[in-house]
């Protein structure tokens, strides 16, 4: 196509109006939800190690807690200091809507951050589901058990478009969980949804994995 009417057809593009983001429901409506971080000393949360190793990471079962939450109210987790782990609510949860900020602290380079949130994991962290973050995220996937096995399922080939911010800025998400829909929210829109969670009661909880990230404003509403 020549250059002029690539430069026309860009223009055109440009002037198209782009749909108005649809407001969270926190935004909608404020009344209602908890905030899982208002105890302060975190006492409802447990740290439960992810992955094949089954244990924290060596050295960190004694160590202090990498999670911890700053004046501001912002939990920190520290994830360089930690192998693979998931930071669980205690109480078990059935249909929810699950509010959570998040960003990244920006490093050099162009690395995988990564980290999640979930919305539905059994208490030891074994069959979970995720909103991934980071600059790829904004996509649902999971460890899902299948006739006795163990099958990851990921819904990134189905996510309507990217809208996470660069790694520095915040991120909102918002995930509703109703039976066996998870339905993801990221900043603006709904991009992700899956219709088949085999688990409509479980706890939730945030990812450490390798990169320092700061959560606020977590909080659920009962649905």
């Amino acid at each position: 196509m020549p250059a002029a009417k690539l430069l026309i057809l860009g223009l055109l593009v440009a002037l198209v109006p782009q749909a108005a983001p649809v407001p969270s429901a926190l935004e909608s409506n404020p009344k209602g939800w908890t905030d899982l971080l208002a105890d302060r000393t975190l006492s409802q949360w447990v740290r439960v190690p992810l992955g094949p190793a089954g244990k924290l990471a060596a050295g960190q079962a004694g160590d202090p807690s990498p999670w911890t939450l700053n004046a501001d109210g912002v939990l920190v987790c520290d994830g360089t200091k930690v192998g693979h782990e998931l930071y669980r609510f205690a109480e078990e949860m059935g249909d929810v809507v699950l509010h959570v900020e998040w960003r990244f602290t920006k490093v050099e380079g162009e690395p995988p951050y990564n980290s999640g949130v979930f919305p539905r994991v059994t208490a030891d962290g074994k069959t979970w589901f995720q909103a991934q973050t980071g600059p790829a995220g904004g996509y649902l996937f999971g460890n899902a058990p299948v006739d006795g096995t163990t099958q990851r399922v990921n819904l990134r080939e189905k996510m309507t478009e990217n809208r996470v911010k660069p790694a520095g800025e915040w991120n909102t998400y918002e995930i509703r969980a109703a039976g066996r829909t998870l339905t993801l929210w990221v900043n603006g829109a709904v991009v992700n949804e899956f219709t088949e969670c085999p688990m409509t009661r479980a706890y939730l909880g945030l990812e450490a994995e390798g990169y320092r990230i700061e959560f606020r404003n977590v909080k659920i509403k009962r649905l």
